[in-house]
């Protein structure tokens, strides 16, 4: 059985959604991952930029094999340690931050979404499986070992519980870009 690790803090813009795992390999290694559309196309997606734009869309392509793009805007990105963005979903703008350090335990990265108005039962599951999978990658595994079943429905009420009081924090302005 897979166990839940996610925990709700106190971010500096309102409550976050938080993980972290602990990886034997460089710190490069997990930015590539992370950040490096080659590496990401292992357990998640793929990004693909518009040079003459600028504009930067992720597909989610371990949900289905033509997944639609989703808008990204990169807020900031200090490899190998630090990469902020919002990504506009179906659901809402997503802000997405990912921490990367040394430690002498090995690397860990830190991952945080900035709560909306969606459940913490779905998003909390979602990430723990895709953080898995990630995991999966970087052991040498295939993500595809990782199973959706296994994190949801048996992590919602969990997840659900974790909510603040209140409920989750408001989704942002439409356009979703202000801080």
């Amino acid at each position: 059985m897979v166990e839940a690790t996610g925990t709700v803090v106190d971010g500096e813009h309102g409550p976050e959604l938080v993980f972290q795992r602990v990886y034997h390999v460089p710190a490069k290694t997990v930015w590539a991952h992370v950040a490096e559309s080659d590496h990401l196309q292992k357990w998640i997606g793929r990004w693909e930029t518009d040079q003459s734009t600028g504009r930067v869309l992720f597909y989610m392509t371990a949900e289905s094999d033509e997944p639609e793009g989703e808008e990204c805007l990169v807020r900031a990105c200090s490899p190998p340690h630090r990469l902020v963005v919002d990504t506009r979903t179906p659901r809402g703008t997503w802000h997405l931050t990912v921490g990367i350090q040394t430690t002498l335990d090995g690397t860990v990265l830190t991952f945080a979404q900035r709560l909306g108005s969606e459940g913490l039962d779905s998003i909390g599951p979602g990430w723990e499986y895709y953080l898995d999978r990630l995991s999966a990658v970087l052991g040498g595994e295939s993500a595809d070992d990782i199973r959706w079943d296994d994190y949801y429905p048996a992590m919602a009420d969990h997840y659900a519980a974790l909510a603040p009081e209140g409920g989750v924090a408001p989704n942002p302005p439409k356009d979703g870009l202000e801080h």
